[in-house]
């Protein structure tokens, strides 16, 4: 039998048949937010005289921080859809750094990739069997995931790579990459051995209002692109594909939604929550193996840093859908990008408009006076302490990330729904 599209208007499977409420809404809503923070990037960068700020190598960096945040974001869109709470983002990671190394040193960096999808999706399938079959808790499962992966990765480390140029905690070096290149006349790319012109990297020298800003950004998002980046961010568009625009992707979605309903009409809940998780864990594998090929060319024990759980704040932050984690994953990589990038006295002033904007938006759109009155209040404090210092703490700078996803997340908290199922205990023919 096969899963049939819901004739009523209301019902547990009605959220999953659709394509996703007002997404013509919510892609005017997301240019609009890029264009308001353009702008305010830009005049931030005047007032300031911070060309870091919106420079198109910070672009360029951010860009470069947000794929394995995207990549894990995206994997626990797959899982969490069909109803599997997947905190072991972290655990499959890593053992897509070690994986990605180890045949990347052996192969090549285009095998390491693949092997880096395998390892992740071995941690997946591992997840899917203690949660799905066995039906242990699954963030008790996920944690076990995280902690056996951490050690995993050090015993086969000690094999694989002592007396080869490596230890017990990294791996011998990479050798190659998977390549890159810069797009023509957007970042002065080259046509068949010809350099064409770099139109967008001349509008950032003029340092022109905006103008150059965004002369910095299209190059900073064009120029000297890995494959690995490109793969990734063509995931997202074939990702709501999937998931929203086919057979497969609405019986993933039921079954995270109402799985008794979606077994009651001929689904495989068990088969699709399987699915679900072993391409979260590939996902997840991905974005580690990127750390290994691409941010380092080296594996080193350590190396994912938390990024799987920021790509689980990503996918909370972006509502369980592939854009939504692509703007998240955006925000936490510009964040981290920018201490590299000597801006921390300009992220006070930053910090102050980008309140009083808050502000005015809980006011107009909320009502909600006293939230508005302490946003305002911060966005004071902030200008005050850029007003009378020159200097802030470096820790402020690499604390931003992890500041930025607590604030994401408690701003976005009331306007979330996560798949009704996710995380229930399911067992087959019973009701939840």
């Amino acid at each position: 039998m096969v899963l049939a599209e819901p004739t009523s208007s209301s019902g547990p499977l009605v959220e999953a048949s659709r394509g996703g409420p007002a997404g013509s809404d919510r892609t005017r809503v997301a240019v609009l937010l890029v264009i308001v923070a353009v702008v305010v990037l830009s005049f931030v960068r005047v007032a300031t005289g911070t060309i870091g700020l919106t420079s198109s190598g910070t672009f360029g960096a951010a860009l470069r921080l947000a794929v394995p945040i995207l990549l894990a974001g995206l994997g626990a869109v797959y899982a969490e859809r069909a109803g599997i709470v997947n905190i072991g983002l972290e655990g499959m990671m890593i053992l897509g750094t070690w994986f990605g190394a180890w045949a990347g040193v052996e192969f090549g960096p285009w095998q390491g990739a693949a092997f880096g999808v395998i390892g992740g999706a071995l941690g997946g399938l591992l997840h899917a069997v203690a949660t799905v079959t066995f039906g242990i808790d699954h963030v008790v499962s996920g944690v076990a995931i995280n902690i056996l992966a951490a050690g995993v990765a050090r015993f086969l480390s000690v094999i694989a790579f002592t007396g080869q140029g490596g230890g017990a905690t990294q791996s011998p070096q990479v050798q190659g990459s998977v390549g890159s290149f810069s797009v023509p006349f957007l970042a002065g790319g080259q046509i068949l051995g010809w350099q064409s012109p770099d139109l967008f990297g001349w509008l950032e020298r003029q340092q022109w209002f905006l103008v150059s800003d965004v002369g910095a950004l299209v190059k900073g998002l064009t120029g000297s692109l890995s494959w690995l980046t490109v793969i990734a961010f063509v995931l997202v568009p074939i990702s709501f594909w999937v998931l929203w625009k086919t057979a497969f992707g609405l019986r993933l979605r039921s079954v995270g939604e109402h799985p008794l309903a979606a077994e009651s009409l001929g689904v495989r809940v068990y088969l699709m929550k399987y699915v679900g998780v072993v391409l979260s864990g590939g996902l997840a594998g991905l974005g580690g193996a990127f750390l290994v090929l691409e941010a380092a060319g080296i594996y080193r024990e350590g190396q994912t840093a938390g990024r799987g759980f920021i790509g689980l704040a990503a996918l909370i932050f972006g509502n369980w859908r592939p854009g939504g984690v692509l703007g998240a994953a955006g925000l936490f990589g510009y964040a981290d990008g920018l201490k590299l990038r000597g801006a921390e006295h300009a992220l006070l002033l930053l910090a102050a408009v980008l309140l009083f904007l808050g502000a005015l938006w809980v006011v107009l759109r909320r009502r909600q006076r006293w939230s508005a009155a302490v946003l305002v209040g911060s966005s004071a404090v902030f200008l005050w302490w850029w007003v009378v210092t020159d200097t802030v703490p470096r820790e402020f700078v690499f604390f931003l990330p992890h500041i930025t996803t607590l604030l994401v997340l408690s701003l976005a908290s009331q306007r979330l729904r996560p798949p009704a199922a996710d995380g229930v205990p399911y067992r087959k023919g019973q009701a939840l």
